[in-house]
Parts: C-alpha cells; structure tokens; sequence
C-alpha cells in the first residue's frame, strides 16, 4: 500500500511517502509562509522522485495538530482533497508515532472520509468592530 504522509502542524513542514510500514522517501522543508505555495510542489516532487503519479497513492496519513492554525488548514485542506479526488481513505492521528498509527488504520480499512484537526484549544474570537 503507497501512502502519502503530511504533516504542517509547524514551520518546518514534512512529507513522506510509505510502503506499507517501510519509508520509501521523506521531505522537510521551511515552508512557513509560504506552504499554501510549496506543498503541491513538494509533493509532486516527491511522487516524481520515486516514478509514481498521484494515482499510485493509496492512503493518506495527516498529523491532526496542535500547532499552527494556517499550516493545519493548509494541510487538511491538500489530504483531503487528494483523499476525495483520488478515492482513497484518509486518517488523522496527533500521537508522537502518528505515521505508525495511521499506517495501521489504514491497514485495518478505517478512514476518517473527512479529517479534521485539532488546534489544542478554543478559538479566540474577537468581537467585530462597529
């Protein structure tokens, strides 16, 4: 099973590309503020690297956060939509081994269809100004 992992939770982002429990490739870059730019690069990249097209993709593994509110948004939003275009099942875990425990539900068949992340805390929403 070729599985793609993202995670954008800080500055440096990373992804990884996985077959079944063996890492084929892994990328980390300073993304920062400029990830809504370099993350579709980088994961063609990565794809190209290794002679293997978005279809290839079987899965898809997201770190859910905390962290960066933009820099999760910004990755949930890739995962799933690559998750929805190409069909495939998406899972999202925050654990320290969040790769190895999102390989193993994607093993089991579980997908989360639509992942969500988690920010650590509530929103600080402001009131409007009049």
């Amino acid at each position: 099973m070729k599985i793609l992992t993202i995670r954008t939770d800080k500055p440096e982002a990373e992804i990884g590309l996985f077959n079944d429990n063996v890492e084929t490739d892994y990328i980390k870059w300073q993304a920062h503020k400029e990830l809504s730019l370099t993350i579709l690069t980088t994961i063609k990249t990565l794809l190209d690297k290794n002679n293997l097209d978005y279809k290839d993709i079987e899965g898809v593994i997201i770190y859910s956060g905390p962290g960066s509110f933009t820099g999760l948004r910004i990755g949930f939003s890739v995962g799933n939509s690559l998750s929805y275009g190409l069909k495939i099942p998406i899972v999202s875990t925050n654990e320290s081994n969040w790769i190895k425990d999102g390989i193993s539900r994607l093993k089991n068949k579980e997908s989360d269809y639509v992942a969500v992340p988690y920010y650590g805390q509530e929103p600080h929403v402001t009131a409007p100004r009049k």
